[in-house]
Parts: structure tokens; sequence; C-alpha cells
């Protein structure tokens, strides 16, 4: 077990002595608070070849726009997913993204959904309402061979092979890494 404090949350992280590898890792803020929709990845570290997972069909997912709301926050895509938005709401949203990784615009009036649009690169996107600007979810598009979102208790589990593995959080609302000194490396 051990603690990592980086990027202004704190990852905890448990491994199982089960054959299965199990990860669990709970991520919360500086404040102890639980953080929900951290997604947390695992790669193979340098020079460690584990078996890897079979490369998973690419899905469709669907981001609902409910209450002036995007449905999920943050939602985690395979490269080649697919994304279709969905409006439940009474009022007209327009849904646009200018991320390098995909950009584009839907305007989307109640009960409409959007052409399925495929996620290609990864990143990370962000995406808003042009016409309520508090509206926001991002899409976490990850080549990662293993990846979980944390729950609303902070808690995100993986099931990895023996091996040395690097893990990342990710979250918008994490703080940018400092820079190094000049000259370090």
């Amino acid at each position: 077990m051990r603690w990592s404090r980086r990027l202004g949350l704190i990852v905890y992280i448990a491994q199982s002595a089960t054959p299965a590898h199990a990860v669990d890792a709970i991520v919360t803020d500086a404040r102890g608070q639980a953080v929900a929709d951290a997604v947390v990845t695992a790669v193979p570290a340098a020079g460690n070849t584990p078996s890897m997972p079979a490369a998973a069909a690419p899905a469709t997912h669907i981001i609902d726009q409910k209450n002036e709301t995007f449905i999920p926050y943050i939602e985690v895509f395979r490269p080649g997913d697919k994304v279709v938005f969905h409006n439940s709401d009474r009022t007209r949203h327009h849904a646009y993204s200018f991320a390098p990784a995909r950009q584009f615009e839907f305007v989307l009036g109640p009960g409409e959904s959007s052409p399925p649009l495929q996620l290609n690169q990864a990143g990370v996107i962000a995406v808003g309402c042009n016409i309520h600007d508090r509206m926001i979810t991002y899409f976490y598009v990850t080549e990662a061979p293993y990846v979980a979102r944390s729950a609303a208790d902070g808690r995100a589990h993986l099931d990895l092979p023996p091996g040395n593995f690097d893990l990342r959080v990710w979250h918008p609302r994490q703080r940018p890494a400092p820079c190094p000194p000049s000259g370090a490396r």
C-alpha cells in the first residue's frame, strides 16, 4: 500500500494478495473528501509485458442532456468509440467542443438526438453547451489497457495481471503539476 499526493489529489492504492491482482484506488482531494468521477488508468511500466486484455469492440455511449446538465459528467471512451447526444430537456441545447482530440457541434431541440460521432484520438474532450454556459461534460479517451472511474465514495477498482504498472489519475478539478526547476529532469 502507498500514498501518492500528486496534482492536488490524494490517491490511496491497495493491492490485494489474491491471484487476480486487484488494485483499489481511493481518490480524495487535499481536504480528504472523496472525489467521484476521477479516471484511474494503469499502463504497463517500461520493460513489463503482461498479458493484455482483448480489445473490446467499439461502443456507442449516450450523453443525455437533462435538467440542463450533461449526464454523465465524465465518460471514458476508447479510440473508435462513438457518442450520441440526446436532449431530454424541453429547451434547445448546442453541444460543442473545440478540443484538439475532436471538434464538433450539434444543435438539438427537445427530444432530438445527434448522429453518432466517432472519437478516434486519445485525449480529454471538454464539451459545453453554447446556450447554457454552466453545462459541461468531459470525455476521457484513452488507449490505456486498464481503466476505471471512481464512484461517489472515491473508490476505483482495477483487475491487473501480474507485473509492474504506472498508475495515473485524471480529474478536471486537479491542479496542473508544477514545472521542474531549470536543468532538472
